[in-house]
Order: structure tokens, then C-alpha cells, then sequence
């Protein structure tokens, strides 16, 4: 099974739910998938499979996870898989499920029950057809790309006014601003928050240049400790954190000073831990999404290094995850930005020029986040790797950012 989580974000680009979506099979490694293989476990809904493995918690912090349903598997005892509180899932359908009786009577059903339903994919000249389930839907997604916005904005304002508009596909900064501005809409999705800057230049705030000349000095290969902590102590949130750690790691430490925690964790540790932790605040002034997503692909390109045979190349896989959004950090272009910390050659051409070993997996990660499978399926079959180590990667991506965040994500 693969799954990956889609974040929507609201008009001030916080993250306030996640499209969960999931590929039992690989269709290209299995073609009778793709005809009456196709309904083998078609009653088996995939999200709520994954939501009940790993726990809401590693997914998402009490935010709305919209899950994939299929004109089959609507029909299964979905109360029975799910012990979500029914209100933070919504059931998400396109025009596959058709405006039929039955099917109109389950989705009442299903709405009486507390679940939220939503709707994509839907063409504009199908809302008449579809007006007795657009009549129960909480949300809609419209493709920015396909659909007037502005009429179809205007039919639900006055035909559906209860119904939440999504906009989605929306892929450049531009739009989401023209977008957001008349408040039309309650969630939006694209890449509009992650757009590398290509031009301009801009002054790093004074802050920011102590954990730029931090990454600097554990990023070579052979740093001092000393000189490590000294700038750690420069700032309060960093030692919170670093004495955080410490004291996770070690009970009744008794730590006498910043070098002295510094040294408990030793040159390797302190190093990872600087390049998490440090990332994290130069993100601070960003959406939320920035950092969970610079977290992420960073544990997660570490993680399916021995998937790619790239055992060896693990520290560097990590870094390449945790810069692949570095010059949103510094509002820089990549070069720039990844001039100012030391990195290797290889990390640098995988970012920059695309380039290299490390790019196969950076492309990998990138397919991944979304949903590319039919891509994603053919990779996997010219690398020679399974689908169980991919996924097996991925959760354990999410579960040690929960833990390594979780409870400041819980404070916000």
C-alpha cells in the first residue's frame, strides 16, 4: 500500500485539514488490477485503513481528514472502521458515484451518522443532475484549473450557501491572494505555498543568521562542540530544546551547562538534532506546512536510503530532505540559499540542478507527496523496490516528526 497526506490550508495559509490518499496495489507491477482484479477489497476504504494503523495523531492534530470513497466501498460498515470522531472525517466521492436512489439514500445515511461528505471532480453542467447530493455535501472542490470560479462561486453563494467551497489546484501565489481576497472560499489546496523564489534578494533577519553560521559549523566534517553550544546559547528556544532532548534521552541528568548537554549528545547527534531543530525556527515566520514538510522529506529520504541501496548515503539524504525548501526559508534562490550553509556537492546538485544520485530520491519524495502513483508505480519497477518498504518509510516519517513536534503543534 502507498498513502501520502494533501494539506488544505485557509486564507491565512494554515493548515486546517488533509486529503489521505491511498494505492493498495501497484497497477503497472499487477494489470489485472485494472479490470476485475480492480474490485478485490474495492469494499475496504483505504484512508480509514491507514487512519486506524497508525492512529489520527500520526496523521493529523485534531484537523479534518478527508478519505477516498468509491461507489463499492460507501456501502461497507464504515462506522464499524473507523473510531474517529465522526465529525473530523469527511467522505470524498467524484461523479463515479452516480445520483441514484440508493446511493443518495446511503449518503444520507452517512450523513445522519455525523460524517461530513465532499464532493470533486463535478463539471459544472452536472450540478443540476447532482442538485439531491449537493443538497447533503458540507464541502465542494473545485479544480482552478477547469472551472469558472467566479459562476461557480456565485451558483452555491445562492443555491448552496451551506456548502464550503475548496479551490484547489491552485499553484501560484498570485492566484491563491486574488483568490482568498473575496473570502469565498474555506480551504484551498496547490503548490502555491512552496514555489521556489527565483529572483530578488533579500537581507536574513539577525536571528536567522545564528542559525545560518550554526548550520555552517555542524555541517563540516569535523566541528567543535564548543563552538556549537556557544552559538546554541545565543538563543532561548534552542536551548530549551536542546536541554529537552537531552533530558528525554537521559533522566536526572543534572546538566551544569550548554557545552555540557552539547557533550552529552556527542558530535553525531548534535549534529542531526541541529539540522531538525534549527530548520525548525528559520521556518517560523512561514506556514506551519513549510516545516512539517522540510521535516518530513528529511526522515524520509533517510528512511528509503537502504530502499535505494544508498545505505551509506543516509546523513546526506537527510539534509537533501531538509533543504529541499531552503530557499523558502530564506526567501533566496536555492543557490543562494545553499551557499550560505555547508553542504555537499551532491546535495547541491541534487537541489539546484536536479541532478544525481540523491535527485532520484528527492523526485521520488516529491511524486510521492502527490499521490503521483501511476509515476511513482513505474519508478518502483525500474528501481526494483516494493511498495511495503515505501510506505513502511513514510509512517515512520510521520510518526517521529509527531514526536519530535507534537507537543508544540498541540500549543498552536
Amino acid at each position: 500500500m502507498l498513502a501520502t497526506l494533501i494539506p488544505l490550508f485557509d486564507e491565512n495559509t494554515a493548515v486546517c485539514a488533509y486529503s489521505l490518499f491511498a494505492q493498495k496495489q501497484n497497477f503497472l507491477l499487477n494489470p489485472s488490477m485494472l479490470g476485475t482484479g480492480s474490485l478485490d477489497g474495492a469494499g475496504t476504504i483505504l484512508g480509514l485503513e491507514v487512519v486506524e494503523s497508525l492512529g489520527a495523531g500520526t496523521l493529523a492534530d485534531n484537523q479534518e481528514v478527508f478519505v477516498e470513497l468509491s461507489k463499492i466501498s460507501m456501502f461497507s460498515p464504515i462506522e464499524e472502521n473507523c473510531s474517529l470522531p465522526h465529525d473530523k472525517v469527511v467522505l470524498l466521492f467524484d461523479h463515479s458515484i452516480p445520483a441514484e436512489t440508493m446511493y443518495i439514500k446511503r449518503l444520507q445515511q452517512l450523513k445522519f451518522m455525523g460524517y461530513k461528505l465532499a464532493i470533486r471532480n463535478l463539471a459544472i453542467e452536472q450540478f443540476q443532475e447532482y442538485a439531491p447530493i449537493l443538497s447533503l455535501l458540507d464541502y465542494i472542490m473545485l479544480d482552478y484549473k477547469k472551472i469558472n470560479m467566479t459562476a461557480a462561486q456565485n451558483f452555491f453563494s445562492k443555491v448552496y450557501p451551506g456548502i464550503k467551497l475548496i479551490a484547489v489546484n491552485v499553484d501560484s501565489l498570485e492566484d491563491f491572494e486574488e483568490l482568498s481576497k473575496g473570502k469565498a472560499y474555506s480551504l484551498y489546496e496547490g503548490d502555491f505555498y512552496r514555489l521556489p523564489i527565483t529572483k530578488g534578494t533579500t537581507k536574513v533577519a539577525p536571528l536567522k543568521v545564528n542559525y545560518i553560521e550554526l548550520l555552517k559549523i555542524v555541517n563540516n566534517p569535523d566541528f567543535e562542540l564548543t563552538k556549537a553550544a556557544d552559538i546554541i546559547g545565543r538563543d532561548t528556544a534552542l536551548v530549551i530544546e536542546l536541554l529537552r532532548m537531552v533530558n528525554h534521552m537521559a533522566v536526572n541528568s543534572e546538566i551544569t551547562s550548554i557545552r555540557h548537554a552539547a557533550a552529552m549528545l556527542g558530535q553525531k547527534e548534535l549534529k542531526k538534532w541541529i539540522n531538525a531543530v534549527v530548520s525548525h525556527q528559520l521556518c517560523a515566520d512561514k506556514p506551519n506546512e513549510i516545516t512539517r514538510l522540510s521535516l518530513l522529506r528529511a526522515k524520509f529520504a533517510e528512511n528509503l536510503a537502504p530502499v535505494f541501496e544508498m545505505a551509506s548515503l543516509s546523513n546526506e539524504l537527510f539534509l537533501m530532505g531538509l533543504f529541499s525548501v531552503l530557499d523558502i526559508i530564506l526567501d533566496k534562490p536555492m543557490k543562494e540559499a545553499l551557499a550560505m550553509v555547508n553542504v555537499s556537492k551532491e546535495i547541491t546538485e541534487a537541489l539546484v540542478n536536479k541532478t544525481g544520485d540523491l535527485a532520484r530520491i528527492l523526485d521520488f519524495i516529491e511524486r510521492y507527496e502527490t499521490a503521483s502513483w501511476s509515476e511513482l508505480s513505474r519508478q518502483m519497477i525500474v528501481y526494483e523496490i516494493k511498495e511495503g518498504p515505501v510506505y513502511d518509510a513514510y509512517v515512520d516519517a510521520l510518526a517521529w516528526y509527531r514526536d519530535l513536534f507534537g507537543s508544540e503543534d498541540e500549543k498552536k
